[in-house]
């Protein structure tokens, strides 16, 4: 059988966890990388075909890919690179703005179904296997919330799309964003008390920013403040730090999960379901989810299928490399 053939987008921390995710699926191989900056991506990466973003075209025809996973960050690149790529070629991303996804939906939707590729968007771990979590608790407990929590330890969890969120702001040359679960909701959560709670009563936020010579301290502090959709409606603590600090104390990648929902079954007694995850490389772990989404959106491909789907729309069946009788011995 022929090996599914995967071009990846982006050579950042979630592409070279892809590229790695994908020497332990033995149906697939890496077709080859875009970059904006090709000849960087060559030091450390010359075994693959590695070629500009802007050759996009001719990348694609060379390489023979079947699907392409896109690496880049949600704030900027997913938004304008998504519905290009898609015109070309099916495609997984990991797009994590949870507030603009049914609008980024629409607009992968539209160039899929134009083109007749498939796109799956927004997978990861959240969204994506969390999202999975919430839907299923809430079915399995009619009437309860489902919620995610992130950055359970004492030292919070490291989050890709807002430290990429915070290095796109002018007079930034580095940052990271740990966030910090708020322990008293998960409390009230598992009480079933069921809360509505406001974005910034679940979770609270921790910048560590590197700023370029020169730059306006308070001007990039109220950037942050007021960045839709990633801080502003959050409890958010800043740190300046040195490059030297950044690179000592917020050198790892970890960051873990949980998703709790609390109800009560037919007759009134309490239930509960919860779902946790540990990473030790968030990178890794996103990536390794987007490998397992690159085999569905093929497998849609194959049938005929196009325009966006999400993981709530894929049969778990197509993410796994055994065969439905080895599913059912093994896993059922």
């Amino acid at each position: 059988m022929s090996k599914i053939r995967v071009a990846v987008a982006g050579y950042g921390n979630v592409g070279r966890g892809v590229i790695a995710a994908l020497k332990n699926n033995p149906d697939m191989e890496i077709a080859g990388i875009l970059s904006r900056n090709p000849e960087r991506v060559k030091q450390t990466c010359n075994d693959v075909p590695v070629m500009q973003i802007a050759d996009m075209d001719a990348w694609l025809t060379a390489l023979k890919a079947d699907v392409a996973i896109l690496c880049g960050g949600s704030k900027d690149d997913l938004p304008i690179q998504g519905p290009m790529l898609a015109a070309k070629i099916s495609t997984v991303d990991s797009f994590d703005n949870h507030s603009r996804i049914p609008e980024y939906f629409k607009m992968m939707d539209d160039a899929a179904k134009e083109s007749g590729h498939v796109s799956v968007i927004s997978t990861g771990w959240d969204p994506g296997i969390f999202s999975m979590e919430r839907t299923l608790a809430n079915a399995f407990l009619p009437g309860s919330r489902a919620y995610g929590f992130y950055g359970l330890g004492e030292s919070g969890g490291l989050s890709m799309g807002h430290s990429d969120a915070l290095r796109t702001i002018p007079g930034v040359a580095d940052a990271r964003q740990y966030t910090h679960a708020v322990t008293d909701a998960i409390d009230k959560v598992r009480a079933g008390e069921n809360p509505q709670f406001a974005p910034g009563d679940m979770h609270t936020r921790e910048c560590f920013v590197v700023l370029e010579d020169g730059a306006d301290q308070e001007a990039v502090a109220e950037a942050i403040r007021t960045m839709p959709g990633y801080f502003a409606p959050y409890k958010t603590t800043i740190h300046f730090v040195t490059g030297e600090f950044l690179k000592e104390k917020c050198s790892g990648f970890p960051h873990d999960g949980l998703v709790v929902a609390a109800g009560t079954t037919g007759n009134g007694n309490a239930a509960s379901v919860e779902y946790r995850c540990k990473w030790q490389s968030n990178p890794e772990a996103t990536a390794n989810v987007l490998v397992a989404h690159a085999r569905a959106a093929v497998r849609l491909a194959n049938e005929n299928r196009s325009g966006a789907f999400t993981i709530l729309d894929i049969p778990p069946a197509y993410f796994s490399i055994h065969s439905k009788e080895e599913l059912l011995k093994k896993f059922m």
